[in-house]
């Protein structure tokens, strides 16, 4: 068979060589690395093996399944769960006794709970809520996929006529029903009475096909997932294709610039409105498709009869929050006014839905802001707890616009009942498996901005709140080293980068920008590309800074004294004015740390323009601490000389001041053998007698933008070893 709408990725000579649980690996991350197949997380794969028992040594079928949690695409060995076949099928004799007591929701909760009765050879993952899927099914080999265009036709009015159709009787269907062990008997019952079929369309789900042979098992699922993006493709396209999609177009969008500019302005504003339980992290898209989406005449009916998939408003609730403006004849004003209006009515309506859907044992009431916005001209603005979930959460919204799209191409959109989706959004196996989760991190939800992060304090910042939870901005002068400390952070804690000049909505955990801090226009352009990045930030280090000796002579020229007054005094105040109008935007609280010195209170020769704007520097701290209160609070670390790891101190700085301070050298020494002696020097002048890091530093600067400190504001703390000349006087 021939595909046009999924890839064909079976390689023989992969998957011969593999044992049968490593080709139920392979098959999983073949199928869900196209999200056409299945979207992040989302659908599930198995096999039933023969393996020995190990306690009988005898041989036994074992269903290998895809466990809770994880994602198929990246799925290994331990995301599944092994359990015996025979155990599961006895508990279908369970599952009817409790059924009889006439409590069918808590009997299907309960079987998850009694899954672990069933595990094999202790295998620690915990099952899936949809092991009974595969398990009541005859074919040895089981894939459950949720395709956009099988959910379209899933989605649809006549979805059991249209399954009819397009699949020629070579699919079953079943109505919606909750996954678990109910649904499982459904399949079952099909599966005994209609024994040529291969594949079941869940209604308002997605579909499930099986065999036994997993290759087969593979191709059969593609070839049911290109069928119907087929069929999808030539109705769509009879009914005037994308000239025609959700109606036709209504509104215009802004070119990229003008719709840039307008999201980068609203965004830390909005973000501080749906922020006011817990703090979110943005992601926009703007793409032809969610333009063509948001634009049209149906956009606000579609969007108002929410996600149709369990998968879909679990992560993107009941429907999202759509934004009637007109971008060819309304402002900014207009939009936020709309804005304010359309959140108060989402927050009244998801509480009326809530109070009206809600059983006696249900989870108190959610945040009730909404995790997508959707504006015309200007496309979808999602939300997440970090920037991973805001990117997921976009992802499964553009899967419902593709589900909308085909749905109403060949029949008429219909989305899951309300009870049906607050009893999967509020179901109390959900909800523990939420409490189960580990505890945030420290910085968690937070943006931290770290300008100088491309070397020494500044990196080392960047590393230390990144390993907090933090996502980080990393700004330096120079574009290369900010986007290099963002891709070694981006390497260890998550996937996706943006780099200076790229398109960075769609960036990771990091994201490296250039800004020049004594340019105010600089500085702007980066807190606007923070605000596409992420939608707003919470905290600022500024860590850049400059030392200029003075000439051969002891002078220091005036262009020098000015750019060094520009970069450690000036380029510090155009930040915290810049950075301030985005903290009042948000009305997020926050905190600046400035970098000052110990030279700042201890005179001394040859350092005459540092010293000075140092000594500056410090009052900054005090004076913005009064400007910016009671939003942000504003304090400064004050290093004392820090030579490894330091930008700096080059080569040619460390050896001038070995020279000045008479310490043995020779010309040829490596650098970093030259760097510990001077190191060690200042260390001996202090009363630790130890060299400090860059790390000691960042250690400061964690405990000034985290809540440990949060009472301190307009101090300057010293991290100098002891330096008693610097002693408060």
């Amino acid at each position: 068979m021939s595909y046009q709408y999924v890839n064909h990725r079976w390689d023989d000579a992969a998957a011969a060589p593999l044992d049968p649980v490593a080709r139920l690996v392979y098959r999983s991350n073949l199928l869900g690395s196209d999200q056409r197949i299945t979207n992040t997380g989302g659908g599930n794969t198995s096999a039933k093996l023969t393996e020995t028992d190990p306690l009988t040594g005898e041989k036994t079928e074992v269903l290998w399944v895809k466990g809770s949690g994880g994602d198929l695409r990246t799925s290994k060995k331990e995301n599944f769960s092994s359990l015996y076949q025979a155990k599961l099928i006895a508990m279908q004799a369970l599952y009817a006794r409790r059924d009889d007591k006439g409590y069918k929701s808590p009997a299907e909760d309960d079987m998850v709970g009694m899954y672990a009765h069933t595990t094999f050879n202790l295998n620690p993952r915990p099952s899936s809520i949809d092991t009974p899927l595969h398990s009541f099914i005859d074919g040895k080999h089981v894939d459950h996929m949720h395709p956009n265009a099988v959910i379209a036709i899933a989605a649809s009015r006549r979805c059991e006529e249209l399954t009819k159709e397009i699949f020629r009787g070579e699919m079953a269907y079943v109505p919606w029903m909750r996954p678990g062990f109910e649904l499982g008997l459904a399949m079952q019952q099909i599966n005994r009475a209609q024994p040529d079929i291969k594949a079941i369309m869940m209604g308002q789900h997605g579909f499930i096909s099986w065999d036994d042979d997993d290759k087969k098992c593979y191709e059969l699922t593609l070839s049911f997932i290109e069928r119907a993006a087929g069929y999808i493709e030539q109705k769509y396209q009879a009914k005037g294709g994308d000239a025609r999609a959700f109606g036709g177009q209504k509104y215009q969008t802004l070119d990229k610039e003008p719709r840039r500019a307008a999201l980068a302005a609203v965004l830390p504003w909005l973000r501080g409105q749906v922020s006011a339980h817990k703090r979110f992290v943005g992601t926009i898209q703007d793409d032809e498709r969610i333009l063509r989406f948001v634009n049209s005449h149906d956009a606000p009916r579609l969007a108002a009869l929410g996600t149709s998939c369990p998968d879909h408003f679990l992560r993107t609730k009941i429907k999202p929050l759509y934004v009637d403006w007109n971008p060819q004849a309304e402002d900014a004003a207009a939009l936020q006014g709309k804005l304010t209006a359309g959140l108060e009515q989402y927050r009244q309506d998801y509480a009326v839905y809530y109070q009206a859907r809600k059983h006696a044992n249900s989870p108190a009431m959610r945040d009730p802001n909404p995790t997508v916005v959707l504006i015309p001209g200007l496309g979808m603005i999602a939300w997440g707890k970090d920037k991973s979930e805001s990117r997921v959460t976009a992802e499964f919204y553009n899967c419902a616009v593709e589900v909308m799209r085909g749905a109403e191409a060949i029949d008429e959109y219909i989305a899951l009942p309300q009870q049906e989706a607050f009893d999967i959004e509020y179901w109390l196996l959900e909800e523990a498996k939420l409490q189960r989760m580990p505890a945030e991190k420290e910085l968690a939800r937070q943006v931290h901005v770290v300008i100088g992060a491309g070397s020494g304090i500044g990196r080392e910042v960047a590393h230390r709140l990144a390993k907090e939870g933090a996502h980080i901005v990393s700004v330096d002068f120079n574009a290369d080293a900010a986007s290099a400390t963002a891709r070694e952070i981006t390497d260890k804690y998550g996937q996706g980068i943006g780099v200076a000049g790229s398109d960075i909505s769609g960036c990771g955990p990091a994201i490296g920008l250039r800004a020049n801090v004594t340019d105010r226009a600089s500085v702007r352009a980066m807190l606007d590309q923070v605000a596409l990045a992420y939608g707003g930030f919470d905290s600022i280090s500024v860590t850049a800074g400059t030392f200029i000796p003075p000439d051969t002579t002891g002078h220091i020229p005036d262009d020098k004294w000015a750019f060094t007054f520009g970069v450690n005094v000036t380029g510090s105040y155009i930040v915290a004015d810049e950075a301030f109008k985005t903290w009042q935007e948000q009305g997020l609280k926050g905190a600046l740390v400035l970098t000052t010195s110990a030279n700042a209170v201890v005179s001394k020769k040859g350092s005459l323009a540092y010293d000075a704007s140092k000594a500056a520097a410090n009052h900054l701290v005090r004076e913005l601490a009064i400007e910016m209160s009671p939003l942000v609070r504003v304090n400064g670390v004050a290093p004392a000389t820090v030579v490894q790891g330091s930008s700096m101190f080059p080569r040619e700085r460390v050896i001038s001041s070995l020279a000045k301070y008479k310490i043995p050298y020779t010309q040829d020494e490596a650098t970093e053998s030259l760097t510990t002696k001077l190191a060690q020097f200042y260390a001996d002048r202090t009363l630790t007698k130890s060299p400090i890091t860059p790390a000691d530093q960042a250690e400061a600067y964690f405990l000034c933008v985290s809540q440990r400190l949060s009472k301190t504001t307009g101090q300057i703390i010293t991290v100098d070893g002891g330096l008693h000349e610097a002693f408060m006087r």
